[in-house]
């Protein structure tokens, strides 16, 4: 339906607009110069089947919920587009076999590639040969060790997690009205940089509220690895008010560790991820475990969205500017009880 078919609000202002410019010209020297401006509004519509664009995609072995679903996503995403094809590579620890798979793709001549790297490091000069090749890279979460190496990149915020975890755990201190709370962190693998970022922000937001952490591991974002870490938590910290686990498939074995010591009803526990395991226990009402930040696999149906977009050279919708983006960033949302069934989708 046509917005300018009848002398609606926005036909009266234009008119006034145009009225005042009339104004403003005639008070104008030879000599001034006009601007232009941009403004963010509908317009070509993404959804509307355009040229096919032909995607690669290449990620890690699904060993892992949330690497699992990212390929999952991937490819529900390209089944939503008649105009997308999509090459999926088989999933592969293996640096040497994922690089040969890009390196196949980049060979196919493919439109657009989106890669999750299981070592961004080690998959950034094979990265950087399909962007001399003409071909966009959407580099999906882990990054490449150059911005030579992609077009856009699209992937979680993990210090934001942190930060959110605190928040949360910190409000519900408050609300317990508990002055020196006694805070524990379950970290996921150290050496990692998404690691230390997630502990930086929980660190920052408990400092923040003017708490502090009372004891912190690390493991391995395995259950077993989470089971024998929080078990050894368990039995040196004799009383705890709040726990931050880092991952959610880890935080099965958490979870069995805490029932296993009968301490389930004695602390507030936040997870992170989203499983869909994690959003059950939430809604259940009957476990520490009351919330989740979210790190989303549908960054993955993100990644061949916006590679659908780079092959067909439009825009994301709804923004101001011509062009995809060159970084995405989402949002670590908190997930409770009040608002778990609008999240649930989002589980891995």
């Amino acid at each position: 339906m046509s917005t300018l078919s009848s002398p609606s609000r926005r036909g009266l202002l234009l008119g006034t607009l145009a009225a005042g410019a009339g104004l403003a010209a005639a008070a104008c020297t030879s000599n001034e110069t006009t601007s232009s401006t941009q403004v963010a509004g509908p317009g070509a519509d993404n959804a509307a089947a355009g040229p096919e664009v032909r995607i690669g995609f290449s990620a890690p072995a699904a060993d892992h919920g949330w690497t699992a679903a990212i390929t999952r996503n991937a490819r529900a995403q390209a089944q939503g587009f008649e105009d997308v094809e999509l090459d999926l590579t088989e999933g592969t620890n293996d640096v040497a076999r994922q690089i040969e798979q890009v390196q196949t793709l980049i060979n196919q001549k493919v439109g657009v590639l989106v890669i999750l790297p299981f070592d961004g490091n080690a998959l950034t000069e094979v990265a950087k040969k399909a962007m001399a090749a003409g071909i966009p890279v959407i580099n999906l979460d882990r990054v490449f060790a150059s911005a030579l190496a992609y077009r856009t990149w699209i992937g979680g915020d993990n210090y934001g997690m942190g930060v959110n975890a605190g928040n949360f755990l910190a409000a519900r201190m408050r609300e317990q009205k508990i002055a020196d709370p006694v805070i524990v962190e379950i970290a996921g693998i150290d050496n990692l940089a998404l690691t230390q970022e997630r502990s930086a922000g929980f660190r920052d937001a408990i400092a923040a509220a003017g708490f502090r952490i009372a004891a912190r591991q690390s493991t391995d974002f395995t259950a077993a690895g989470g089971q024998q870490v929080a078990s050894q938590m368990l039995q040196a910290v004799k009383k705890i008010d709040a726990m931050w686990n880092h991952d959610d498939d880890q935080g099965i074995g958490v979870l069995a560790a805490i029932r296993q010591a009968s301490r389930a009803g004695e602390f507030v526990m936040a997870g992170g991820g989203g499983s869909t395991q994690a959003m059950n226990e939430i809604k259940s009402g009957n476990s520490p475990l009351r919330a989740t930040v979210l790190y989303s696999p549908a960054m993955a149906s993100s990644a061949v969205a916006c590679a659908r977009l780079l092959g067909q050279r439009k825009a994301l919708g709804d923004l101001a500017e011509h062009d995809v983006p060159a970084k995405i960033t989402t949002y670590s949302a908190v997930v409770t009880k009040d608002n778990v069934d609008q999240y649930l989708a989002n589980g891995y």
